[in-house]
């Protein structure tokens, strides 16, 4: 099952542009900011094809949003840090939707708050498989189906990174923040690669959100337990990252490639 999005590219890239539906994956798009961004997505124009791991009856209620506002939809199944898994999600959207346009790197995982000496081996590990392997494997494969150099017709690609790259998350998920800035690394990196190649590479750093990841790392609170951090002095909503996502995918970013733009309320 799937779900698919687009972006706008170099000259001739964007919903709509020379007849073309804009198809865009979004991993991790059962719930949290992938929801958000997958709806967004539809509501400009795309089809949408949803990437989940844990929850697929959240994930079929998403495409059933992105359905709803006329577009298509699929929700596949996949851990993002097996190389073979995110072979066989772009291979289903290809083959549902055609060629795929646009990526939205979301899949991630923090595992628990605390400090990073008292961190398991095991959780420090697949964080680093699925923030950073799978980003890799996900851009790697989208920049093989996107780039002209392969015979493609351009295309975007969208990492979710995190404020804590730069702010390092000490006492909460330092292993977590470490890989996140490898995510915007491999951004910079990226987006030079294949500027000329028709693919554009940004990255988005949300901050302290409201989403059930909170929930998931032990503390659900913690939004609102810490806005005092946040200039804005409230948590951000999905919404607000899933706009920067749109934007950046859209043909009014033509011109941006290699930018991380944060959406974190002024942290």
């Amino acid at each position: 099952m799937r779900d698919g999005g687009g972006a706008r590219v170099g000259d001739d890239a964007g919903p709509g542009a020379g007849g073309r539906v804009p198809v865009t994956v979004v991993t991790g798009g059962g719930r949290g900011i992938g929801a958000a961004v997958a709806v967004r997505l539809a509501s400009a124009g795309h089809d949408v094809v949803i990437g989940w791991e844990r929850d697929g009856e959240a994930a079929e209620g998403v495409a059933e949003r992105v359905r709803a506002r006329g577009r298509r939809a699929a929700t596949v199944r996949v851990d993002v840090a097996l190389e073979s898994e995110v072979e066989a999600l772009f291979a289903t959207a290809e083959e549902e939707f055609g060629a795929v346009t646009g990526l939205v790197n979301n899949a991630g995982i923090t595992g628990p708050l605390g400090r990073f000496t008292e961190a398991p081996t095991e959780t420090v590990r697949r964080v680093v498989e699925v923030d950073v392997l799978g980003a890799l494997w996900c851009a790697r494969r989208a920049a093989r189906v996107m780039s002209r150099r392969y015979g493609g017709a351009g295309g975007a690609i969208v990492n979710i990174s995190s404020c804590a790259a730069t702010l390092g998350a000490p006492g909460e998920y330092v292993h977590y923040a470490a890989a996140k800035a490898a995510v915007d690394a491999m951004t910079v990196g990226l987006a030079k690669e294949l500027a000329a190649e028709g693919v554009r590479v940004n990255s988005v750093q949300p901050g302290m959100i409201l989403t059930d990841i909170h929930a998931a790392m032990g503390d659900p609170q913690r939004p609102w337990r810490n806005r005092e951090r946040v200039p804005m002095g409230r948590p951000g909503e999905v919404e607000e990252v899933a706009g920067a996502v749109a934007w950046l995918l859209s043909s009014d970013a033509s011109y941006t490639t290699g930018a991380v733009l944060r959406v974190a309320g002024g942290l």
